[in-house]
C-alpha cells in the first residue's frame, strides 16, 4: 500500500493563521475589520509560540533514540515554523505599512511615530508622560551574574548607555491605552503609541546618563501548567499553585526591532540566556493584538462592519413557558445569529420553577461576570438541587474558573472537577422538573461555551431537546461526571472517550460499504481541526473506495491531498470570516437516510479519547432541515471560503454561481425565517 501522507499539526495551523493575515489585506473588509484581523494574527502567534512551541522545545529534551523512535523531529519542524512565521511577519508588516497607515490617513486618522511629532505634539507628549504615564513605567536594572526578569508578552525597551551599560524601560500597556489620541489638527486626528510617548522622554529618565541606544523587545513565555502525576491534593489546588509558574515559564520567543545591530543582540541574547533559536526579529512595534482596541476619533461607520443585531429566536424569544415549548418539538439556536438569551432564560426559568428540582451543567469556560453563573447561584438559593461540573483546565481561564468554583460550592452546589488525565470539554445542560408526578428531563447540547460575550463572536450551534432517549443518556454522562458510574451506556448520543471514535467509525464504514455496492455514498462535515491519524486515514479509505467526501475545516487539517487516489474524492475548504467558525456538524448519506450530529468534539485525538465530549444526533426533521440548509450554505461559500490542497496556497474558491458570503446568507436566512 502506498504510504498515507499527513499535514503538520503545526505547520497547518500556521497555514490557518496565514487566512487570517488574508483578511487583513483583503480590501473587501472596512478598515477597522482589516486592522482587527492584524491584531488576531498577532495575537494567535503569541499563543502558538507559547504552547506549540514550548511543546517542541520540551520533545527536544527526550533523548533522541526515543525521538527517532516515535518519528520526532522537533528540530526540522521548529526550523519550517520559523521559515513560515518569518514570511508571514513580513507580510504582515507590508500590509500594516504600505496598506493600512496610508488608507487611516487617507480616513482623516494620522498613525504618527515620534520622529513626527511636532514641537506643540511633544510638549503635549511630556505633560501626559508626566501626570499619567511617568508612574506606571518600571526600569528593570541590569544586575552582574543575574539575569534580568521580563514578564510574559509585556513590552520593554532594551535601553544601551553610552558607557556600555544596559536596563530596560516597561512600556505599561496591560495599565494604559496602548494608543493616545493627541489633539485635532486641520480636521485630521493624530493618534500615536504610548511607545512613542516613553520613547521621547526616555532620555528625561536618565538624564545623568548618556542613551546611546533603544529598540523594542518583547518576551513569550511557555504557557503550560506543569504537575505532578503522583499529586496526592485536590486538582484544583494543584493549577491554583501552577497558576503563578505560568508567569515565570521558560522563554519561547524574544520578538526585537529588526533595526537592532548585532552586537545589541548578541549582548541582549547573553542577557537573558537565550539560545539563538529563541531571538526573532520583528517590527519596531510588538503586541499588534493591542490594535483590537485601536480608536477611530472619526466614528465613520463606513470604517466597520455593518451591524448584524443578534435575531430574536421566533420560538424561543416569545414570553412562554419554554418547557412548554421544548416539550412540543426540538428547538435549535445559532450564534451568534441568535441572541443568547434563551439559553439564560431557560436557566432562569429552571431556577424559579417551583416544579424543577435539579439543573445539572458542564462549564468550560465561565465568564467573569457571567450572568449564567448568577442565576446558578439564585437556584440555590430558591432550594433547588444544582450540580456544576467545572473543568479547571481551561487554558488561560483556570483561575476564573477556580474563582467561580469556589462562589458556587460556598452557596451549596455540588461542584466537580476533572482529573489530571482527562478533560470535560462538553457543553452540556440538563434541567428535571415535576410534571403530573413524573420526573421529565430537559437537555441542551452545544457546540460552543455558556458564554454571553463569545456568543456574540463564535459560530455554534445549541439543541434545546425534551427527548427521552437523548435526555435520559445525558442524565448517565452527568452520573459520570459525578463519580456514579464509570461509563455511560448509550445508543444515540456519542460520548467521548467511550463511543465517539467507535460510532463514527462506524458510520463511515457504512458510507464506505454502500458505494462498493454501488449506492450513492457521501459525507459532509464541518469541525474546527482535523488532526487524528485513524480517523484521517479512515476518510483516504472511504475515498479510495469512491465516497464523496466534503470537509469545511476551519483550522489546522492532517488531511494531505497528495495522496492522489483519495484527492479524486476529498474536497476541503476553511472559512475565515466576521466570525469565528466554531461549530461542528457531521453528516453522512446513509443510503437515503441521512444522520447529522452536532457536538463539541472536533476529530483530534484529545477529542476523541482523553476529553470527556458529547454529539447528539439530530432526530427533530425541522432542526435537521434547518441545519443541513445551513451547513449547504458553507459549503458553497464562495467569497470567504479558501481551498485546503495540496500546494496550501489558501486560494479563494471562485465559480460562476451567485456570490454567497454563508455568514451573511446564513443571517439573511434566519431573519427571513417565520
Amino acid at each position: 500500500m502506498k504510504e498515507r501522507l499527513y499535514r503538520h499539526r503545526d505547520l497547518s495551523w500556521l497555514n490557518f493563521n496565514g487566512r487570517v493575515l488574508q483578511e487583513a489585506k483583503d480590501n473587501r473588509n472596512p478598515l477597522y475589520e482589516r486592522i482587527k484581523f492584524l491584531a488576531i494574527f498577532s495575537s494567535n502567534l503569541d499563543e502558538f509560540f507559547r504552547v506549540r512551541v514550548s511543546k517542541l522545545r520540551q520533545i527536544k529534551n527526550v533523548e533522541k533514540s526515543i525521538r527517532k523512535k516515535l518519528k520526532l523531529r522537533p528540530t526540522k519542524t521548529l526550523k519550517e515554523i520559523i521559515q513560515v512565521v518569518e514570511a508571514q511577519q513580513e507580510a504582515f508588516g507590508r500590509i500594516f505599512s504600505e496598506e493600512i497607515v496610508p488608507e487611516l490617513r487617507t480616513n482623516g486618522i494620522d498613525l504618527i511615530e515620534k520622529q513626527d511629532f511636532t514641537e506643540k505634539q511633544s510638549a503635549e507628549i511630556r505633560t501626559l508622560f508626566e501626570k499619567e504615564v511617568k508612574k506606571h513605567v518600571e526600569v528593570v536594572s541590569v544586575v552582574d551574574g543575574e539575569t534580568p526578569f521580563l514578564k510574559n508578552n509585556a513590552l520593554y525597551f532594551f535601553v544601551r548607555f553610552a558607557n556600555g551599560d544596559t536596563c530596560f524601560v516597561s512600556i505599561p500597556s496591560n495599565q494604559l491605552n496602548r494608543f493616545i489620541n493627541l489633539s485635532p489638527n486641520e480636521g485630521h486626528y493624530p493618534v500615536t503609541f504610548l511607545d512613542d510617548v516613553i520613547a521621547q522622554e526616555i532620555p528625561y529618565l536618565f538624564k545623568d546618563r548618556v542613551v546611546q541606544s533603544f529598540y523594542e523587545v518583547k518576551l513569550s513565555r511557555d504557557a503550560e501548567l506543569y504537575w505532578e502525576d503522583n499529586f496526592d491534593g485536590d486538582i484544583a489546588q494543584q493549577i491554583e499553585e501552577s497558576l503563578a509558574q505560568r508567569h515565570i515559564g521558560q522563554p519561547t520567543r524574544l520578538l526585537y526591532d529588526f533595526r537592532m545591530p548585532e552586537e545589541n543582540r548578541e549582548m541582549l541574547r547573553t542577557l537573558l540566556g537565550l539560545g539563538k533559536v529563541d531571538m526573532f526579529p520583528g517590527g519596531k512595534y510588538h503586541n499588534y493584538s493591542d490594535f483590537m482596541s485601536f480608536p477611530d476619533p472619526t466614528e465613520n461607520p463606513k470604517l466597520h462592519f455593518e451591524p448584524l443585531p443578534p435575531l430574536p429566536h421566533p420560538e424561543l424569544s416569545k414570553e412562554k413557558s419554554l418547557f412548554e415549548q421544548i416539550s412540543k418539538r426540538d428547538q435549535i439556536v445559532h450564534f451568534p445569529y441568535h441572541q443568547f438569551d434563551p439559553v439564560l432564560n431557560f436557566l432562569e426559568q429552571a431556577a424559579t420553577d417551583p416544579s424543577v428540582t435539579s439543573i445539572k451543567i458542564s462549564l468550560y469556560r465561565i465568564a467573569k461576570d457571567s450572568k449564567l453563573a448568577q442565576t446558578l447561584l439564585q437556584a440555590l438559593e430558591n432550594g433547588k438541587k444544582v450540580m456544576v461540573f467545572v473543568e479547571p483546565k481551561a487554558r488561560f481561564d483556570e483561575a476564573n474558573n477556580l474563582d467561580w468554583s469556589r462562589k458556587l460550592k460556598k452557596n451549596g452546589a455540588e461542584v466537580y472537577h476533572s482529573d489530571l488525565e482527562i478533560k470535560v470539554h462538553s457543553k452540556i445542560l440538563l434541567i428535571e422538573r415535576k410534571e403530573e408526578q413524573q420526573s421529565v428531563k430537559y437537555a441542551y447540547i452545544s457546540t460552543g461555551n455558556f458564554n454571553r460575550k463569545t456568543s456574540k463572536i463564535y459560530a455554534d450551534h445549541g439543541l434545546f431537546t425534551a427527548n427521552e432517549k437523548i435526555a435520559t443518556e445525558l442524565h448517565q454522562v452527568f452520573e459520570v461526571l459525578e463519580r456514579k458510574r464509570l461509563a455511560p451506556v448509550t445508543k444515540h448520543l456519542l460520548v467521548s472517550p467511550f463511543s465517539t471514535r467507535t460510532q463514527f467509525m462506524q458510520l463511515v464504514d457504512t458510507e464506505i460499504k454502500n458505494a462498493r455496492t454501488g449506492k450513492s455514498a457521501s459525507i459532509r462535515i464541518k469541525m474546527n481541526s482535523l488532526q487524528d491519524q485513524r480517523m484521517i486515514d479512515k476518510l483516504y479509505e472511504a475515498a479510495e473506495a469512491g465516497v464523496k467526501i466534503r470537509l469545511l475545516v476551519r483550522g489546522f487539517c492532517g488531511v494531505h491531498l497528495g495522496n492522489e487516489e483519495a484527492a479524486k474524492n476529498i474536497e476541503i475548504t476553511s472559512i475565515v470570516d466576521r466570525f469565528l467558525e466554531h461549530g461542528r456538524i457531521y453528516w453522512f448519506e446513509n443510503s437515503g437516510e441521512p444522520k447529522m450530529y452536532i457536538g463539541s468534539a472536533d476529530w483530534m485525538t484529545r477529542n476523541l479519547d482523553r476529553r470527556i465530549e458529547v454529539l447528539t444526533p439530530i432526530f427533530d426533521e425541522a432542526v435537521f432541515n434547518e441545519l443541513e440548509y445551513i451547513l449547504t450554505l458553507q459549503l458553497t461559500d464562495n467569497v470567504k471560503a479558501r481551498l485546503v490542497d495540496e500546494t496550501e496556497s489558501n486560494t479563494y474558491v471562485k465559480n460562476e454561481s451567485v456570490p454567497n458570503r454563508s455568514q451573511y446568507s446564513i443571517y439573511e436566512y434566519l431573519h427571513k425565517k417565520p
